[in-house]
Order: structure tokens, then C-alpha cells, then sequence
């Protein structure tokens, strides 16, 4: 769609030779004689960009451009000035203005910046679109559960999101800790900001500093030239160290300055920049036992473990199995354009009874598989890996029913088969299934499994 541009000059020569060139060049323009006129003609209607005179009868086009940017601030002005205007002219580009022209006009040098201020526009709009898109995927969306152990997750992204405080996330790998660190970013008032992700594993160890420091040309070979490093770009953002503990120890020091100080020196440099920062970092390891080993520093452990945020095992949420199921087959039947609507019960058996030792990136990558490969609307027990399929034998009934009638049927049978595996010692079931003893007890009178 073309650019909608209104072009207020007092002088109609100006007026309709603009217009003219204008509308040659595809643009839908209007004209006003005035200040005045062209303020009421923008109180009904919307343009994308106003190309006004600044010397003008009624109304000047320096209160023009102040009214603009009250009821329309979208719009963008360009003011015509005479030479003897400029003074004028920058105060008006302070107060708003995107571009000026000198008169006598230029129309080659008017295309140039009006085609450049629309497609500055453009890329402004679709930076917004994205950047929305970012926040709508990294809100809760993609943090899929009902169990008590993810809504005590949720809870917990809800609070830590509104602070400052660094974050320590811990839990198996492909248990989603990155999904909830852009949880945290895109709750928090840093949403707008960049949030950078640095995994501390795949960097080498010689490159780890200036990746995350910068450095200055010639300060090592290889070094052709400055580099802003990940702390920097970060500025006024989050910055995610993924598996924290593979940190070196030697850059375990620079860290705990930098998060103390505020401050980073990029290598081959002697100056400090300041920077504002949020760390949130992740470990699949008992970082007090790399503590105790000498593998990690005690005094950054505490730096960063502000607030400790563990992500339960799928072994610990069984019930979210069904509902994690379901939530990727929708994603990937869009994705790969396959009229897959759910799984069937004997495939859904043996989601339930593997061992996702891959966690729920495991579990997501074999509904993709299957979603792949199945030929019918629900996914069945062969298009799972042929290693799940000793599985399908597992007693589930019969008839689908609700997804929460059929929840609630396999918590029974797990906390039953707790039970019996730990001769019917409630404390001990209560332990293993990380539950409370009393809410244990509800269960099992809720369920009738009192005998």
C-alpha cells in the first residue's frame, strides 16, 4: 500500500509541483494552504508523513509539527526552511522532525529522503512485529503443565520477573531452563531490552573472554579488528549463561567483578565501560558439589544463586506427559502441515511409561518424529521409535474419555504402583513422588485407594 503524505504550503506553486511529483512516484497526497487547515484535515484523517512549510500564514509549521506529535506521534514531518530558517529548522528536528528540505526544492533529493524515511518506517514496524512475536513465544506459552510442581515454576517466574536479582536455574538437561529464562526476560520490565544468549560450553576457552568481554584490534592474533562482546551487547538487557559451569575458573574471577562493579574491560584494553545488566545463568550440575570439588568459585556460587529456580524431571510431573503431548502435536502438525490431531491411547500408554531421560526436549523431538510419519490423524504406537513400542502393552482403558478423566486415571495408577513398590509406607511414596505426606493422604482417599 502507498505512503498517505499531506504537503502544507502557503505558496500553491510549491504546493502543486510537490503534489505533482509526488503522485508520479506512487504516493496518495493531499494538500493544505495553511497550518490551520492542515491541522484539521489531520484531526480526520491519518497520514504517513507530513511535508510542511515552517514560515507559514494562521498557523507556523513549527506548531504544526507540535500538534502532530500530540494526536499522531506516528506520523512523520519534514519541514521546508529557506536558508535563512536553519536555526529554526534544528529546532525543529530536536522537537521531532525526522528530515528537512531547503528551498528552492530539490525533487530528486526530496524523493531520496522520503523513500528513505518510509522504509525506515517499514523496518521500525516490522521490528515491533518481531519483537512481539519474541515476547508472545518466550511469555508462558511454551511452558507447558498443570502439575503442582510447574505452577510452583510459573509462581516463581511471576515474582523473580519483576526483580533484579540474578537467577540460578538448575534441572536435567531439556527440562526447558532457557525457555524459562526468556520467561523471566519478557515478564520484566528489561522486555524491550536485548536478551543474549551465551552457552559456556561451546565456546573454546581461548575465545570465552573475548566473547564475552570484546577486545580491542591487535590485542591477540587474530584480533583484525574491535569487537563488542555479549556483556555489551547486553546493555540494559539479560544476559543467559547457559551451563555456567563450564565456566574456566580464571574467568569465574572477571565475572563476579563485573557483576559486582557494574563494569567490563574488553582485552588489550585498560579502560573500563560501564554496563546495566541482568544475569541469569544455568547449571545440570550440583554447582555446591563443583564447589567443594574446586571446579567453581564459592564466592560467584552465592553471586549468582540470588534465587535458586530448579525445574522439576518429567518423572517428577507424569501428568503433564499427556498435555505436553498434545501441546506439540499442534505445534509441529502447523510447522510440518499435517492434519495430525492428537495420539492414540496405546502410543500414549507408552509416553507414559518410557524413561525420558532426554527430558521434555526428548519428548518434543519423537512427537515431531511421529508427527512425521504418521498416516492417519492420531499418532499411533508405530510411529514412535521402535524402542518405545515394548511399551504398548501397558493396561490403559479402552475408550478415550477427557484428558482430565484420563490424567487423573494414570495418577492413580502411578501413586497405586508407588504404594505397592514401597510396601504401602506413605511417607517413603510421599518422598518419591515429591510430594506433601497430607496431600499425599488426599489422594489416596480421593482415588479410594484407603484399602
Amino acid at each position: 500500500m502507498p505512503g498517505k503524505i499531506l504537503v502544507v504550503d502557503d505558496e500553491k506553486d510549491i504546493n502543486d509541483s510537490l503534489s505533482f511529483i509526488l503522485e508520479k512516484e506512487g504516493y496518495l497526497v493531499d494538500q493544505a494552504e495553511n497550518g490551520k487547515v492542515a491541522y484539521e484535515k489531520i484531526l480526520n484523517a491519518y497520514y504517513d508523513l507530513v511535508i510542511t512549510d515552517i514560515e507559514m500564514p494562521m498557523m507556523k509549521g513549527t506548531e504544526l509539527l507540535e500538534k502532530i506529535a500530540a494526536i499522531t506521534p506516528q506520523t512523520a514531518v519534514i519541514m521546508i526552511t529557506a536558508y535563512g530558517s536553519l536555526e529554526t529548522t534544528i529546532k525543529a528536528l530536536r522537537s521531532g522532525a525526522q528530515d528537512y528540505i531547503l528551498k528552492p526544492i530539490e525533487f530528486d533529493e526530496i524523493l531520496i529522503k522520503i523513500k528513505r524515511l518510509f522504509e525506515m518506517k517499514r523496518l521500525i514496524s516490522e521490528n515491533q512485529i518481531l519483537r512481539k512475536e519474541i515476547q508472545r513465544n518466550y511469555d508462558f506459552s511454551e511452558l507447558v503443565g498443570k502439575s503442582l510442581a510447574m505452577h510452583k515454576v510459573f509462581e516463581m517466574i511471576q515474582t523473580v520477573a519483576e526483580t533484579e536479582s540474578t537467577v540460578l536455574i538448575t534441572g536435567n538437561s531439556g527440562t526447558g531452563k532457557e525457555l524459562v529464562a526468556r520467561a523471566i526476560h519478557f515478564n520484566s520490565k528489561r522486555k524491550n531490552k536485548p536478551f543474549v544468549a551465551v552457552n559456556c560450553g561451546a565456546i573454546s576457552e581461548n575465545l570465552i573472554e573475548s566473547e564475552l568481554f570484546g577486545h580491542k584490534r591487535g590485542a591477540f592474533t587474530g584480533a583484525i579488528s574491535d569487537k563488542e562482546g555479549y556483556l555489551k551487547a547486553a546493555d540494559g538487557g539479560t544476559l543467559f549463561l547457559d551451563e555456567i559451569s563450564e565456566m574456566p575458573l580464571q574467568l569465574q574471577v572477571k565475572l563476579l567483578r563485573v557483576i559486582q562493579e557494574k563494569e567490563i574491560t574488553p582485552v588489550g584494553t585498560t579502560y573500563s565501560i560501564p554496563i546495566n545488566v541482568r544475569f541469569v545463568a544455568t547449571t545440570n550440575k550440583n554447582l555446591q558439589n563443583e564447589v567443594t570439588s574446586g571446579k567453581f568459585r564459592e564466592d560467584l556460587f552465592y553471586r549468582l544463586n540470588v534465587v535458586e529456580l530448579n525445574l522439576p524431571s518429567l518423572k517428577e510431573r507424569p501428568e503433564d506427559i499427556p498435555i505436553l503431548a498434545d501441546h506439540f502435536v499442534h505445534k509441529y502438525r502447523k510447522v510440518i502441515g499435517k492434519n495430525v490431531i492428537g495420539v492414540e491411547n496405546t502410543a500414549m500408554r507408552a509416553l507414559l511409561h518410557y524413561e525420558w531421560k532426554g527430558e521434555v526436549r526428548e519428548l518434543e523431538n519423537i512427537i515431531e518424529r511421529a508427527v512425521i510419519f504418521a498416516k492417519s490423524e492420531y499418532i499411533t504406537i508405530e510411529d514412535l521409535p521402535q524402542s518405545m513400542h515394548l511399551l504398548k502393552d501397558v493396561l490403559i482403558p479402552e475408550k478415550p474419555g477427557s484428558l482430565d478423566d484420563f490424567i487423573k486415571k494414570v495418577e492413580k495408577g502411578f501413586i497405586l504402583k508407588s504404594l505397592e513398590t514401597n510396601e504401602f509406607d506413605k511417607e517413603k511414596v510421599a518422598k518419591q513422588l515429591n510430594l506433601g505426606l497430607s496431600t499425599l493422604y488426599r489422594k489416596i482417599k480421593d482415588y479410594g485407594l484407603e484399602q
